[in-house]
């Protein structure tokens, strides 16, 4: 019987060492909700994906609705960030700039599918994280900023509330983008474009506030 011991295996067992661990399990959760939606798959099972043991996400995560909340949040950065672009400050005119702002956000619901999802789909609250709950409100000042920026067109005793009117134009853009400006399964058909259909919608709503049916003031 030979008491030599064997020489050491150089690569740690799969969970222990992980490189950059967190990042690893974001890009995993993203690909389980493309494939599964947000609430289809469990917190083993990311960590699976990530090629780590059941044990390792909690080094970084609390469960998976923490993991989701991360997602969230960072689908609310490129979200807010997507819309600060289009919004450009209102430049060159604020009825140009909500044209754009709108056709940003069918754009961010049709290109980040897994963002998307974990941001209004996941039944994560906005609580869940103080991060969280700054980045979606800085994605919603986008959209308050507008509504302001729009009234401010309009004679002083006709204008309505800013909150109210950026909350009507977010139900509005947010459900054209649920229903028909998705990349995937749960897009319904249309016989229009999504863009178009949120660009007739906001004409109507912006001509019942008064604004000037010759003038395109829709997103």
């Amino acid at each position: 019987m030979s008491w030599k011991r064997d020489k050491p295996d150089p690569t740690p067992p799969r969970g222990y060492h992980h490189g950059n661990l967190k990042e690893e399990l974001v890009r995993a959760a993203m690909g389980l909700i493309g494939e599964k939606g947000p609430n289809g798959f469990t917190f083993a099972e990311a960590a699976r994906v990530a090629g780590v043991s059941p044990a390792a996400p909690y080094r970084h995560f609390r469960d998976r609705d923490d993991l989701l909340a991360d997602v969230a949040a960072r689908g609310f950065a490129v979200f807010e960030a997507a819309l600060a672009r289009a919004w450009d400050q209102g430049r060159p005119d604020p009825e140009a700039a909500f044209h754009r702002l709108g056709r940003a956000y069918l754009g961010f619901a049709h290109d980040e599918p897994a963002y998307y999802s974990a941001m209004f789909e996941a039944g994560v609250s906005l609580d869940a994280s103080p991060e969280l709950r700054a980045a979606a409100d800085r994605a919603f000042q986008n959209l308050r900023a507008a509504s302001e920026a729009l009234i401010a067109l309009l004679p002083a005793g006709k204008r309505p509330p800013a909150l109210m009117m950026a909350l009507h134009v977010w139900s509005m853009s947010h459900g054209v983008a649920a229903l028909f400006g998705r990349a995937d399964g749960g897009r319904r058909p249309l016989p229009m474009s999504a863009a178009e259909l949120l660009e007739a919608g906001m004409l109507i709503y912006l001509q019942g506030l008064g604004f000037n049916s010759g003038k395109d003031a829709s997103p």
